[in-house]
C-alpha cells in the first residue's frame, strides 16, 4: 500500500515544504533485478551477480544491489509517493549529496519515502530540495539516502 500525497499547484507545493510527501509501496529485490541493473551499467562484480561465492565469502551471505541501483530507484518511484498536480512539466535535475549506509540484500522489501526540504524560486518555476530514502523493510538504516532536486516548471 502506498501513503501517496497530492500537491497541488505552487500553492500545494509551498504547503508541503517541511513535511514528508509520501512513499511508494514496497518492492521486493530480486537476483534478476540485481542482474539486469548489472548489464545495464557493465559492472558485474561478484558480491552483485554470483550467489554461490557470496554465500561463500561475502559478509551478508546473498548478492547485494549496487548502490547506484539504490539511488536510481529514486527517480522510478518518484511519482509513485508523490502526485504532482498544476505544474506542466516536472525534472529531475540532480543531486547533491548521496548515501548508502546499508546494503540492500536479494530478498529484501525496500521502498522510497520522500521529504520537501526546502523550496527556491527559479525562472518560471520553483526549485524543490528533498531528501529521499530508500528504506529497507526492519532495518534501522536505509539502503541509500540522497538529496534530490526537482523542478517544477510553470510555464
Amino acid at each position: 500500500m502506498t501513503d501517496t500525497t497530492i500537491i497541488d499547484g505552487l500553492e500545494g507545493l509551498r504547503a508541503a515544504t517541511g513535511r514528508t510527501l509520501g512513499s511508494s509501496s514496497w518492492s521486493t529485490l530480486t537476483d534478476a533485478d540485481i542482474l539486469r541493473f548489472a548489464e545495464a551499467t557493465g559492472d558485474f562484480q561478484w558480491i552483485h551477480v554470483d550467489r554461490e561465492r557470496c554465500v561463500r565469502e561475502s559478509p551478508f551471505g546473498v548478492p547485494i544491489a549496487h548502490g547506484y541501483f539504490s539511488v536510481s530507484r529514486i527517480a522510478g518511484l518518484f511519482f509513485e509517493a508523490v502526485e504532482i498536480r498544476g505544474f506542466p512539466l516536472v525534472l529531475n535535475y540532480g543531486l547533491n549529496k548521496v548515501r548508502f549506509p546499508a546494503p540492500l540484500k536479494s530478498g529484501e522489501r525496500y521502498r522510497l519515502t520522500l521529504e520537501l526540504k526546502e523550496l527556491r524560486d527559479i525562472a518560471k518555476g520553483v526549485e524543490g530540495v528533498l531528501l529521499a530514502t530508500i528504506e529497507i523493510e526492519g532495518s534501522p538504516k536505509p539502503a541509500c539516502a540522497a538529496e534530490v532536486l526537482y523542478r517544477f516548471m510553470l510555464g
